[in-house]
């Protein structure tokens, strides 16, 4: 029996990450890990870009791996520069785009972080 896996969808996911990386943790990199926004920035990149699939055997990969997304070595060839450049900029307007959409869920669901020195004392009453 054959499993068809989409190469695209787990080449995207690790360049997410990497430039998720470059962003501020609060409140981009803290809103993007709520699974909702995440499905969402991968369904962005996604529909902009052609797929690849590639059918594997179960005796190639157990199907539960592939569930479990540990197909990181089955990544795309190399792309050249401009497409991965491509594909670095679709991140970036999905994740602006996003947090624009969302701003009012998003300042909802991630807590501000506050540094102690930075509040009023509520001790002197």
């Amino acid at each position: 029996m054959k499993t068809l896996v989409n190469l695209t969808q787990q080449s995207i996911v690790g360049e997410i990450e990497s430039v998720l990386d470059t962003y501020p943790y609060h409140p981009y990199q803290e809103a993007f890990a709520i699974p909702d926004l995440r499905q969402e920035l991968i369904a962005f990149v996604l529909n902009r870009i052609p797929s690849f699939y590639t059918a594997m055997s179960d005796r190639q990969i157990p199907l539960a791996e592939a569930e479990e997304g540990s197909l990181a070595y089955y990544k795309l060839p190399r792309k050249p520069l401009e497409q991965q450049l491509h594909l670095q900029n679709l991140i970036h307007q999905g994740i602006c785009l996003i947090v624009q959409e969302k701003s009012d869920w998003i300042s909802h669901h991630v807590c501000e972080t506050v540094q102690p020195a930075c509040e009023p004392s509520h001790w002197f009453g």
